[in-house]
């Protein structure tokens, strides 16, 4: 007879989340996940002047804001018929692409290390560095008053395997502490031209509202060589040294082997030269993304909406009492497949798709530092492995896109709201693919429909009953100790699943 694990909530990750799983044998051989609120962001938007979206639709999180905020603009350029000035395009790429750094420092040092390295490590240094210093103190009173450790905000913590080497265990924490610091310099990149950050006041229809100036530029490119640094010399190295200490990971967590990318960041006004290429991998095979063959079934979630329908068509409609349901999150099918997104997915479309030399080459560079092969980039590690490197490439590209502005010229393009009209923003996410979906009569929002990159990660069972993308990556894995369940953990936090977003 199976035993029944439950880890309710899952910690360390954005938002409500639970998993349960079935083992046997100290396998996993079911999964379920679970979106544990409701939260009826498109419902709040019905009836509202468009221009209220933009701002509104940021509040689905704080930690990647500005991807619904580019979403949501996205859609409304589409409705009113317009295109953003050079200036609007660039500055949406800067913004854009610090939030992205923020987001993937977040989730490899304060989300996720945290699994593997070990933070026990800090009572037996014996250094100068006084950040670890002060840390080794803090902690070794918190745990002689507590009598437990980890103190917080290292709590919750399973025993389990953690990094043995404590040299590396010391510059694994110490680059935790500095992330910290990185991580408010990314805002503050950010917000030079958002106006502040999280929830960027900056982003309008027609590019950007934020004047281009000098001093702007020189601001924003001070503080993103200071995020390249750290990028090339701290993050990159501690997720190879986590990959090479835990091997295994790139054995774990495949899930369902099928990828979609909608693509981002626009090098060119006419939408067709994207840094990160859309595309789909299905059962190995690379195709061209169509988003008419998205559809979301409701049959395991907690909504009364017609299932099956595409975003543009569907409804928000909570059933929280609906038999046969567990969880508040829809399962989003790309022609009836379920699919992972995140970077993940992009380095692979990007990859097979062989037009990016520079990703390829850091891509070939780290599978020979590994000694792994591309196919084991589907795995716990790859998903860190893929972060790192898009997180250095979208740095570089920062660094780029700020020497194209032009000080003086316009940011932003003049436009008028219709008594009707359609639009789909497209983008990516830090953690995935995001579509927003947008219907205008009378100069009012009709409809509105978010299908976020969790939502599609992290998605119960669609109406075929087919598990959703996390619930497939955790099938198969060996879990150690029922009352540890660290593996579990640590496939799912591979995804950095944001559940405020999923249950939006």
């Amino acid at each position: 007879m199976a035993k029944i694990i439950k880890i309710d909530p899952v910690t360390r990750i954005e938002g409500h989340f639970a998993i349960r799983v079935e083992v046997e044998s100290n396998l996993i051989v079911n999964a379920y996940c679970s979106g544990e609120m409701f939260r009826g962001f498109e419902t709040i938007l019905k009836g509202r002047d468009p221009l209220d979206a933009q701002q509104i639709t940021q509040r689905i999180c704080g930690v990647c804001p500005v991807s619904h905020g580019v979403a949501s603009i996205l859609a409304q350029d589409q409705a009113y018929g317009i295109k953003p000035s050079n200036n609007g395009r660039i500055l949406r790429n800067m913004i854009l692409g610090a939030n992205y750094i923020q987001s993937h420092i977040l989730h490899f040092y304060h989300l996720a290390a945290l699994d593997f390295v070990d933070i026990a490590a800090i009572l037996n240094y014996n250094g100068r560095d006084p950040v670890l210093n002060n840390l080794k103190g803090w902690v070794a009173s918190e745990v002689s008053s507590k009598a437990v450790f980890p103190a917080a905000p290292f709590l919750p913590r399973y025993k389990g395997d953690y990094l043995t080497d404590n040299e590396f265990n010391f510059t694994a924490i110490r680059n935790y502490m500095e992330a910290l610091e990185m991580r408010a310099k990314a805002h503050k990149a950010g917000a030079v031209f958002a106006g502040k950050l999280p929830h960027a006041a900056s982003l309008f229809p027609g590019g950007v509202s934020e004047k281009v100036t000098v001093d702007k530029i020189v601001a924003y490119k001070s503080l993103m060589k200071e995020l390249k640094s750290f990028i090339d010399n701290g993050y990159l190295n501690d997720v190879v040294n986590v990959a090479k200490a835990f091997p295994d990971y790139f054995k774990l967590g495949k899930g369902c082997g099928n990828f979609l990318a909608y693509g981002a960041f626009n090098e060119s006004n006419d939408n067709l030269n994207l840094l990160f290429p859309s595309g789909v991998i299905i059962n190995g095979t690379i195709d061209s993304f169509d988003p008419l063959k998205i559809t979301e079934d409701t049959d395991h979630s907690l909504y009364s909406s017609a299932s099956g329908i595409h975003p543009a068509s569907s409804e928000t409609t909570p059933a929280p009492h609906k038999s046969g349901a567990y969880s508040w999150i829809k399962a989003p099918r790309y022609n009836g497949c379920v699919m992972e997104v995140g970077p993940l997915s992009r380095v692979m479309v990007s990859y097979i798709k062989g037009r990016d030399l520079k990703l390829k080459k850091l891509v070939d560079g780290l599978l020979s530092v590994l000694d792994k092969k591309p196919e084991d980039l589907v795995s716990v590690m790859g998903r860190h492995a893929a972060r790192a490197i898009e997180t250095k490439i979208v740095a570089e590209k920062c660094l780029q896109w700020v020497d194209e502005l032009v000080p003086g010229e316009p940011s932003c393009t003049d436009f008028k709201i219709p008594e009707t009209g359609t639009g789909v923003g497209l983008t990516e996410a830090p953690r995935g693919a995001l579509g927003h979906w947008l219907s205008i009569k009378d100069k009012k929002i009709e409809r509105y429909q978010c299908v976020v990159p969790t939502t599609w990660n992290c998605s119960p069972r669609d109406d075929m009953k087919k598990p959703g993308a996390v619930e497939q990556a955790l099938l198969g894995a060996y879990i150690k100790d029922d009352k540890n369940p660290l593996e579990a953990a640590r496939i799912v936090r591979s995804f950095d699943p944001c559940i405020a977003c999923a249950v939006h």
